[in-house]
């Protein structure tokens, strides 16, 4: 039995999903684990005989984070098809996160190098794993006409909810004697703390809300999990039969390597190459959040007037600038207006690429397996431009020229866009209604 759609209530609490796991990545990943990490890391290092840098083993773990995830998203998207566990997924990865964030209060030194570097992992598991899930509720609470708008209006919640716990977390690193903290390296690790009670707490919240899980009859783990894999065998045979979905997958999957990686990893460079301070960074982070609130609605008015292609292909050519003046950059002043730059396309490209992927999916059946694709190729794309960005760290000991070196992936990008064209009802494509 199919859920009734355009539920005011379903759809506000899968948007307030967004506000709680974004708190994860725009606290931890973006503002606070990164220079953290660099603070209490030594420069240089060795581990197994390989000399690594702090930045260059950030990177590498992110790369290895993704890939393990990358590898069971097939198998794990399937099951929740096959076997009816969408929702059970979703709160399975929320709490592994969860907990995750909580661990890192531990995190303080050289000394806990693999307690750090376990909990940021399974941080990133807990958050990229569960976003598959997520996702596929989109065309299961919500018809192609609302996608656009809702996608807007989850990465909009994600930021507006992160940036409030930023701000208490800013106050708590600059002012700690007022929470009654000794100092702001305390402050730092309670800041972990909150993120992952933040996550916790909203997420379950959301879950409330969200349909249950339609459990599905099955023989076993086994069978579920062969089942599984059968559908998703079938949405490849699909999506490889659909030139259209093809091309945009393949555009998508080289953008992402680098706007994922720049994400990540923006904040280690200021740190490092600039010099900037804990305190310092969260501000400019906030800038970016705000500015990035009113991107992704940006992005889809854009996309209502000239089409989903111009509002993607508008926001690529941005990107490109950015890594090149990334690359240039030398004062704070300059990397604040880079930042600001970052902010107003970073919702508005991964809120339109959802929803333009959305709109190509044929069937409100097996949603998971199809949107396992998307965010496989995100996975793997992350994999591929950290991977890239740390390797030429380690060979040059430069992050300027991993930066630059990421303007070919969105330059690549719009090559494949530019002959994508999104089918329309009268094309042929199925409407889910």
């Amino acid at each position: 039995m199919l859920q009734q759609l355009n539920q005011p209530r379903t759809m506000n609490g899968w948007a307030l999903f967004d506000w709680a796991n974004s708190a994860f990545a725009l606290v931890i990943t973006t503002a606070i684990f990164p220079p953290y990490f660099e603070t209490v890391i030594d420069k240089e290092f060795t581990v197994a005989g390989i000399e690594f840098s702090n930045s260059s083993w950030l990177a590498l773990t992110i790369s290895v984070s993704y890939l393990i995830i990358a590898v069971l998203s097939p198998l794990l998207s399937g099951i929740a098809d096959a076997g009816g566990r969408r929702k059970f997924f979703l709160q399975g990865f929320t709490t592994i996160g969860g907990v995750a964030c909580l661990s890192l209060f531990f995190f303080r030194d050289m000394g806990d190098l693999w307690l750090g570097t376990l909990g940021f992992a399974l941080g990133l598991i807990g958050f990229a794993g569960g976003l598959v899930f997520y996702n596929s509720f989109l065309p299961v609470i919500a018809t192609p006409d609302r996608f656009d708008k809702l996608s807007a209006k989850g990465f909009a919640m994600g930021y507006i909810g992160s940036v409030l716990l930023l701000v208490l977390n800013l106050a708590m690193v600059l002012q700690p004697t007022w929470f009654g903290i000794p100092d702001a390296g305390t402050a730092t690790a309670l800041a972990f703390v909150t993120v992952g009670l933040w996550w916790l707490f909203f997420g379950y919240l959301a879950f409330s809300r969200l349909p249950d899980d339609v459990r599905k009859k099955s023989n076993g783990l086994l069978d579920v999990g062969k089942r599984g894999w059968e559908e998703f065998l079938s949405v490849w045979r699909r999506v490889k039969a659909s030139p259209p979905t093809l091309r945009f997958l393949g555009a998508f999957f080289s953008y992402s390597a680098g706007v994922q990686t720049v994400i990540f990893l923006a904040s280690l460079f200021a740190a490092k190459e600039l010099g900037f301070e804990t305190s310092e960074l969260i501000q400019v982070v906030l800038i970016l959040q705000i500015v990035a609130i009113g991107g992704a609605y940006l992005a889809a008015a854009v996309s209502k007037r000239y089409g989903n292609k111009a509002a993607i292909y508008f926001q690529l050519v941005i990107w490109f600038a950015i890594c090149l003046a990334g690359y240039f950059v030398q004062g704070k002043t300059t990397f604040y207006a880079v930042a600001a730059a970052v902010g107003l396309v970073m919702g508005g490209i991964q809120s339109m690429s959802r929803s333009t992927y959305a709109k190509l999916i044929p069937t409100r059946e097996d949603v998971t397996s199809y949107f396992s694709f998307y965010d496989i190729l995100e996975k793997v794309a992350i994999v591929g431009g950290t991977f890239i960005f740390a390797l030429l760290d380690l060979l040059t000991g430069s992050m300027r020229l991993s930066l630059l070196a990421l303007s070919f992936f969105f330059a690549l990008g719009m090559v494949i866009l530019w002959k994508f064209k999104l089918p329309q009802a009268e094309e042929g494509l199925e409407v889910i209604d």
